[in-house]
């Protein structure tokens, strides 16, 4: 959903000049570690004698990981190995616990999980700590909620707000609140990014719909209930939602985080054009990384880690539309092109825009899985 190739010489080059001080970290059975004096050359030629980092549910198009890949690729001389790029966060804690003997390439070395996903992997055992070099810039708290976790299981890397994605070829009268969804007009074109009972994007919905129907960020059966309607109503497509249908007309009209949005907006460059707007009340939520408990490639992990975490990293999900966890010290250092950062979206533009607590979207997640056969009845794939 991104341009994989501009800027990217740049990004390779700030890349190189904000990590010269990453280094590996320690052992999964030990607390994180300062930075070791090999310093980045060390953790470069541990990454190449493993020869593999293996990703999963990590599209190129997602968030601009596409420049990602390259940034890493080109610094360490190592391929990425991506697997079942649609999957949701709840299938990469699987992956791991599936794949806890297996050093082979079915094995994740890497996750990238919505915001509950975090507490989940630690409960599960499917994380061990690493903290980048430079985890004291990453700041405690974004959106009000902890961005980092304190004994350094996951790191929080970008968030991002949701956003209405339509197809105005198909799509005349742009829907403008969650109720003009349910309107006779928009009969077979509504659809999610993901299935509600495994994917934090499509779950993220449901919540964002609840707070437009009188629920709230501890009462989500509203937002169940909406979709229920709107499936009733015939309005709703339970289909996974993906620029190609967006584009065909199958899924014309999609909710989905804004950097994923404006992605499929300049992908298609006006063939057709896509509006991307902002219905009222949204959410905002983070997703965060971490390293596998049982990673095969653990020095190639950590310097992917490092590279998310540089300047070069940040920009490259900035690029993509994400809200980096490092922009606002990003921004006072200067260090963001004045042309990217005019194109992303006014924040006054999403002022609606709440985000859950850890412990409230742990409990909207468990209730939505639980209550989405029950209450919409309709399997989304």
């Amino acid at each position: 959903m991104r341009n994989k190739n501009l800027l990217f010489k740049v990004f390779s080059l700030l890349m190189v000049a904000s990590i010269l001080l990453a280094a590996c970290g320690t052992p999964a059975t030990q607390a994180p570690a300062a930075p070791a004096a090999s310093g980045i050359d060390g953790l470069v030629a541990s990454c190449k004698a493993e020869g593999m980092l293996t990703i999963i549910a990590t599209p190129a198009s997602w968030a601009n990981y596409g420049d990602i890949f390259k940034l890493f690729e080109t610094q360490s001389g190592v391929k990425i190995n991506s697997l079942d790029e649609n999957a949701g966060s709840a299938d990469e804690l699987k992956a791991i616990d599936a794949n806890k003997g297996n050093k082979g390439p079915q094995s994740p070395d890497i996750v990238d999980v919505g915001y509950a996903y975090g507490k989940k992997g630690i409960d599960a055992g499917a994380y061990q700590p690493y903290k980048v070099s430079n985890w004291d810039k990453i700041p405690d708290t974004v959106l009000g909620i902890p961005s980092k976790d304190p004994n350094g299981m996951w790191t929080g890397g970008y968030y991002g707000v949701m956003a209405l994605e339509v197809n105005t070829a198909v799509v005349k009268n742009v829907p403008a609140t969650w109720a003009d969804l349910l309107k006779p007009e928009y009969k077979g074109q509504v659809a999610l990014t993901g299935d509600p009972r495994s994917s934090n994007q499509a779950i993220q919905i449901v919540i964002a719909s609840a707070l437009a129907n009188g629920g709230s960020l501890d009462n989500i059966q509203p937002g169940l209930d909406f979709f229920k309607q709107m499936n009733a109503a015939g309005n709703f497509v339970p289909v996974i939602a993906k620029v190609g249908t967006i584009a065909q007309g199958a899924t014309p009209i999609t909710l989905a985080w804004d950097y994923n949005a404006f992605g499929d907006k300049d992908s298609l460059a006006g063939n057709p054009p896509l509006s991307v707007t902002y219905l009222s009340p949204t959410v905002a939520s983070m997703y965060v990384q971490a390293i596998s408990a049982y990673a095969p490639h653990l020095n190639c992990a950590k310097l992917w880690m490092e590279i998310l975490h540089s300047d070069a990293g940040q920009l490259a999900w900035i690029k993509g539309y994400a809200h980096g966890v490092h922009q606002a010290d990003m921004e006072a250092r200067g260090v963001i092109p004045a042309d990217l950062k005019a194109k992303l979206p006014s924040s006054s533009t999403y002022a609606s825009a709440v985000s859950p607590t850890p412990a409230q979207l742990t409990a909207a997640t468990d209730a939505i899985k639980a209550g989405w056969d029950k209450t919409v009845g309709v399997d989304v794939k």
